[in-house]
């Protein structure tokens, strides 16, 4: 009688031989299993007395990788936001860091820059400051 190593090493190499390709998943992470945060979500703001809008959500970010018809995949969500200036187009945020209720952004604009936001659980709204040109600017935003 053969082992039960010769029977698994045998049907490896028979799977190794089949001209298909395997897909090998380990575990998934979805955007509806991280954890809320006081940012997410959309929110009103005021840029220097402008109108303005910002919003923040968890989005997929899987990747699948194949060579020479063997696939692995990664199961991943990442943090992302976005800003409209005044109603002008979307231009996308992304987290730097949160500490309690401080929140830094980066700007990814055409002149990426530093944003600064402490949030107020009380009346739900956030005041800081933008930059531009070297330049800090208040923010003020309140949650939808």
């Amino acid at each position: 009688m053969k082992s039960l190593n010769q029977l698994l090493q045998k049907r490896v190499l028979g799977f190794a031989l089949l001209p298909f390709t395997v897909l090998l998943t380990v575990g998934t992470a979805h955007a509806s299993q991280v954890a809320s945060e006081w940012y997410f979500g959309k929110w009103n703001c005021q840029i220097d007395g402008r109108p303005a809008q910002m919003q923040w959500k968890v989005v997929d970010a899987s990747e699948t990788h194949c060579e020479d018809g063997v696939c692995s995949s990664t199961s991943a969500v990442k943090v992302v936001g976005w800003f409209s200036d005044n109603g002008s187009s979307w231009v996308p945020l992304a987290k730097q860091y949160t500490r309690g209720n401080d929140f830094g952004i980066r700007y990814k604009g055409g002149e990426p820059d530093n944003w600064f936001l402490r949030y107020n659980p009380q009346s739900r709204s956030a005041t800081g400051w933008t930059t531009w040109r070297g330049n800090r600017y208040p923010l003020v935003c309140q949650k939808r």
